[in-house]
C-alpha cells in the first residue's frame, strides 16, 4: 500500500456536523440578539474555536462570547443527542481499512470533549486510537501541527501519510504536514489548492489516491 496511516479531519469529513452546527450556532446567537448569517458561519467552518470568536467578535463587536459558546455547545449535544449521521462512505471506508489493518488517526480542530461526544455518538469512536484535538496543540489549523502530532502519535513518517478534509483550512494544514491530501467538498467550496485530489465523496477520494 502506498500510505503508512490514514488521517481524519472529524466535522465535515467523517461526520455530517457543519449543517447541524449551523442550526445550532443560529439558536445560540438567536438568544444573545444576533443574527448568525450563512456567509459568516461559512467562515467559521475549518476553524479552531479561538479564531472563530476573534471572527465573531470582529463581526459582532463586544458581547458575552463565554456565554454563547456555552450556548452553543449546550445546542451541539441537544442535536447529537438524535444522532450525528456520517457522511456517504464513512463507515464502509473506515471498516475496509481496519480489515487492512491501517493505522487511523483524527487531527480536528474541535476541542477533545466535543470531539469525543460526537465520535460517541456516531459510534465511531472505536475505529480510533489516535485523535488529535485543539488542546493538543499550541498551533491549530491551518499549521500543520495537528497532522504530523497524529502521524507522530501513530508512528508513521507524515510523507507516507494520506489524509481526508473537508475544509480549505484543513486542506492547507495537512498539505504543509507534507502529506498526500484529499479534499472532499462539503458546505465550502474546495479551492483546490492545498489538495492532490478533490472529490465528491470519501470511497471516489480513497480510489483517486489508490487507496483502495
Amino acid at each position: 500500500m502506498p500510505y503508512d496511516a490514514v488521517i481524519f479531519d472529524l466535522d465535515g469529513t467523517l461526520l455530517d456536523t457543519e449543517r447541524l452546527a449551523f442550526v445550532s450556532g443560529q439558536r445560540a446567537l438567536a438568544r444573545h440578539g444576533l443574527t448568525l448569517t450563512e456567509p459568516l458561519f461559512l467562515s467559521l467552518v475549518g476553524i479552531d474555536s479561538v479564531t472563530g470568536r476573534a471572527i465573531l467578535k470582529d463581526h459582532f463587536g463586544d458581547h458575552d462570547f463565554d456565554a454563547i459558546d456555552a450556548d452553543w455547545q449546550a445546542e451541539d449535544r441537544q442535536l447529537a443527542e438524535a444522532g450525528i449521521p456520517h457522511k456517504p462512505g464513512a463507515v464502509a471506508l473506515l471498516t475496509q481499512l481496519a480489515a487492512q489493518g491501517t493505522p487511523k488517526a483524527i487531527a480536528t480542530s474541535s476541542r477533545r470533549t466535543g470531539a469525543e461526544h460526537k465520535l460517541a455518538k456516531s459510534a465511531l469512536a472505536v475505529h480510533f486510537d489516535v485523535v488529535v484535538t485543539r488542546d493538543c496543540v499550541t498551533l491549530a489549523k491551518p499549521a500543520p501541527e495537528p497532522f504530523l502530532l497524529a502521524a507522530q502519535r501513530l508512528g508513521v513518517d507524515p510523507r507516507r501519510c494520506l489524509a481526508f478534509e473537508d475544509s480549505n483550512t484543513g486542506a492547507k494544514a495537512a498539505f504543509a504536514a507534507g502529506m498526500t491530501v484529499v479534499q472532499v467538498a462539503d458546505l465550502v467550496r474546495p479551492t483546490g489548492q492545498h489538495a492532490h485530489h478533490l472529490a465528491d465523496d470519501l470511497l471516489s477520494g480513497a480510489e483517486m489516491a489508490g487507496l483502495l
